[in-house]
Formats: structure tokens, C-alpha cells, sequence
């Protein structure tokens, strides 16, 4: 019931504008009272039109579908045959995000390289450099080369079962990464040829070269180091994807990783996550597209990363053209990030279970992302590879299910035309019809 002022005049109910929300009118105080912007971890969390917007529409006559317990289906891809003589063979399509030692802790890295080996698939180092943990518990280990360079040298690279040249990360296109200096302990100093405790952040472009020509020379060095031995990928953030793609594939890439903007970060500025890049629904077609115009479509992989988080985004993305998919974010969570059952501390943190991304504090409950000796021993790198192998397992079963439903004997036979959308927006970007049409904004021949 409404109130009434003195002249018994209703009051109109109070309202909360749309525009300076709540969530708004804190991060503006913040900003008052600091002077400094929001540097946080973690993806977009702003809802954008995603892989939850499509639906599979499985078979019935007109398509004849697989019985599970009978028939197979594949999972495996191989990564960098057009190149390397060593390419990399994977059991599942499903990979792991570079994610660096430095914003992980040692006991996390290889806990990722345990589960990641256990389901037959690969790593990746991240920015840091490699660690005698992670290459000693990963089968197939990516080393990425990134323009900070910290951690780098050729030994390394020998070491690598393939190579990852970091352009841009979905979190921050143009941008470069951070590593405050609470988390810069001997370890990390060391290995990254930096003072302790003291901030650092990531170049934002790599100091040796400033286009397609000189990547060209730049995966001509790495295949010489390499003796030509191991796959070479650009990973690229997605924004723009069909002219990125078209020149990692000129310059003679072997796989092209494509990230989207719910693709998670270390720590950086909390704008850039939400305000820079492109869903990662959006940006899948457009890289398929390229590979097709170029002739190269199954020749040089696909990868998309990009909050991918079950077996039902695995599938979508092979629909969509994709050869393989990596996780960050969701591998953190099945190795216990964020797990309520440390709710009483992300409490005395001031947030909560499952909110938790100030990963640059270093001070994670669950001991994953952090460098404190007494955090890092609540985490159990045996136990966090079973949980990640079971995660892996259970994508992959949910993405098989899928495919055999659409009678589709291996996932990459799935294609858009199993898809439909639910959203004029996501129609778009996938170019897959509106649900109950044969019509998609932009379809060619159309008009509209």
C-alpha cells in the first residue's frame, strides 16, 4: 500500500532506474571514493546473446538417429597436420585455456595438467612460464608465447608438444594482463625475471612485431626452433574475427584459438571485460567463414574458448564449425574455485561463494588462485585432477548424447542445419533459422 503525505496525496512507489542501477551507483562510489578504476578476474558478467540461445532439433523420421549402447561416436581431432610432423592427437575436442602460473598457483597447475592428461586431451602453460609441475603431469602440453615474454626461453619451447602465439584474450582485446605484486612471490619473480612484490603488468602487443608480415617470420622462427616438429597456433580475441582469422591462416598458422569476451582473465580492468569484444556466439561464423573462403575449413583447426561450460556448448560449437573448444573458467570450478564450502571466508572477503573474482589479491580460499604458502596447501593437485578428469568425461558423454540424437556418428559431423535459434540476435550470429522459420536476419537471397 502507498504511502500518503500530509496532504493525503499518494506517493508514487519508488523506483530503481534501469539506467543507474544499484550495481551502477556502487561502482560509482567506488570510483569516488578511490580514484582509481576496478581491476577484477573472471569473464564478462553482463548477459549476452550466447550457445543458450540455440537449440538442437535431434532426429525423428526425416532424420534417423544412433542408438547409444551400439553405436559409436567419435570424439577425436588432431591438431596441426597441415604443418607440424608432430601434430597433436586428442581424445576429446575439448581442451585447456592457458591460464599462467603466477594468477595459479603451482598445485593448480598441476592439477590441470592431471585431468586434462587422464581425459586424453592438452594444457597450456598461460603467460609465466612453464613449470616443472605442469610439463611433468601434462601428456600434451601448448606452450603460449605472449608479448610480456616472461618466463620464456628456447628450452622451453623445445619441451612443448605445440605452441601458442597469444595475440589478443577474449577479456581484454587490445589489452595486456596484470600480476599485482602480492602475488610476485621468489618463485614467480624468478622464473619471470621480475622484482618481488612489485606490480606488473603484460605488454598489450608483442615488442617485435607489428603485423601479419612479421607474424609470418615470427612462426617461421618458432618452426626453426622447433625443427618443425610441433604445431604453431594464434590465439586471437574475438573482434574481428573473419580478417584475424584469414591472416593467422596466411601467415601459416596450424590452428587459430578464437576467444570470446565471457572468456575469463587473471586481473584487469573491470570496463574492458564488459565493454570490449564480442560475444562468443558471434564470433564462430565468421572465422568458419573464413577457413571456407580460404580452403582451409578442417585443414587448420578451429578452437573456441569463451565460457564454453557443458557438453551442450561443446556440441554447438562443433556445429558451428568449430574442431575443438578450451576452458578456463569452468576447469577452475571443477578443480573447487568459488565452492561454497569456504563461504564463511569469501564472506571476510566482503563477497560471496560464486561471486569471488578478485583473483589478483591472491588470497582464494580454495587455494587455487593464489601464491600464499598456507592457502596453497588447502588444495589437494591429486584430488582437483580427478574432479577436472570427471568434468571432462561427462562434457564429453553430454556432447556424444547430443550428436547421436542428431544421428551424427562423430561431432564433427554436426552442422548448422541441426540448429535453430531462439532469439532474432542470436539467429543472426549463428545464422541459423528463428525457431518454427526457415529465416535468419541477414540470410542471403532474403532481402532482409
Amino acid at each position: 500500500m502507498n504511502s500518503h503525505d500530509s496532504k493525503g496525496i499518494p506517493h508514487t512507489t519508488p523506483r530503481q532506474s534501469a539506467t543507474f542501477t544499484q550495481d551502477v551507483n556502487s561502482d560509482i562510489r567506488r570510483a569516488a571514493a578511490t580514484g582509481i578504476y576496478d581491476i577484477r578476474g573472471g569473464g564478462a558478467k553482463r548477459k549476452v546473446p550466447s550457445f543458450d540461445d540455440l537449440l538442437f532439433m535431434g532426429a525423428s523420421i526425416s532424420r534417423y538417429p544412433l542408438e547409444g549402447y551400439r553405436e559409436k561416436c567419435e570424439t577425436s581431432v588432431t591438431i596441426g597436420g597441415l604443418h607440424a610432423s608432430n601434430p597433436i592427437e586428442l581424445d576429446i575436442p575439448i581442451t585447456i585455456a592457458g591460464m599462467s602460473f603466477g594468477a595459479l598457483s603451482g598445485p593448480a597447475k598441476e592439477a590441470l595438467g592431471r585431468g586434462a592428461s587422464a581425459a586424453g586431451t592438452s594444457t597450456t602453460t598461460g603467460d609465466g612460464g612453464m613449470t616443472p609441475e605442469e610439463r611433468g603431469h601434462s601428456s600434451k602440453l601448448v606452450y603460449q608465447y605472449l608479448p610480456s615474454r616472461y618466463g620464456m626461453n628456447p628450452n622451453d619451447l623445445r619441451k612443448a608438444d605445440a605452441i601458442e602465439i597469444v595475440v589478443g584474450q577474449g577479456a581484454k582485446p587490445g589489452g595486456g594482463g596484470m600480476l599485482l605484486g602480492q602475488k610476485i612471490s621468489d618463485r614467480v619473480a624468478e622464473m619471470r625475471n621480475l622484482p618481488k612484490g612489485i606490480d606488473q603488468r603484460s605488454a598489450c602487443r608483442h615488442p617485435d612485431w607489428t603485423g601479419p608480415d612479421d607474424l609470418e617470420i615470427k612462426i617461421l622462427e618458432l618452426r626453426e626452433i622447433t625443427g618443425w616438429k610441433v604445431p604453431i597456433y594464434v590465439k586471437v580475441a574475438g573482434a574481428r574475427p573473419y580478417y584475424d582469422t584469414t591472416l593467422a591462416v596466411k601467415a601459416g598458422a596450424d590452428a587459430v584459438v578464437l576467444d570470446g569476451m565471457q572468456g575469463g582473465t587473471a586481473a584487469t580492468q573491470d570496463v574492458f571485460i564488459e565493454h570490449v569484444g564480442l560475444p562468443t556466439l558471434a564470433i564462430v561464423r565468421p572465422a568458419v567463414q573464413a577457413l571456407q573462403d580460404l580452403g582451409m575449413h578442417r585443414k587448420v583447426q578451429l578452437i573456441l574458448s569463451g565460457g564454453i561450460r557443458s557438453g551442450a556448448d561443446v556440441a554447438k560449437a562443433m556445429a558451428l564449425g568449430a574442431d575443438a573448444v578450451a576452458i578456463g573458467t569452468a576447469a577452475l570450478i571443477a578443480l573447487g574455485d568459488n565452492d561454497p564450502k569456504w563461504e564463511s571466508e569469501y564472506n571476510k572477503l566482503g563477497t560471496t561463494a560464486g561471486a569471488y573474482d578478485d583473483w589478483h589479491e591472491g588470497m582464494d580460499p580454495a587455494g587455487i588462485t593464489t601464491q600464499d604458502p598456507d592457502l596453497m596447501a588447502r588444495f589437494d593437485p591429486i584430488e582437483g585432477g580427478r574432479r577436472l578428469k570427471n568434468y571432462l568425461k561427462v562434457m564429453t558423454l553430454e556432447a556424444q548424447t547430443i550428436a547421436r540424437a542428431c544421428g551424427k556418428n562423430h561431432l564433427h559431423n554436426l552442422e548448422p542445419e541441426d540448429l535453430v535459434a531462439l532469439t532474432m540476435e542470436a539467429a543472426a550470429m549463428a545464422r541459423v533459422p528463428l525457431a518454427g522459420t526457415e529465416w535468419y536476419p541477414g540470410k542471403p537471397g532474403t532481402g532482409y
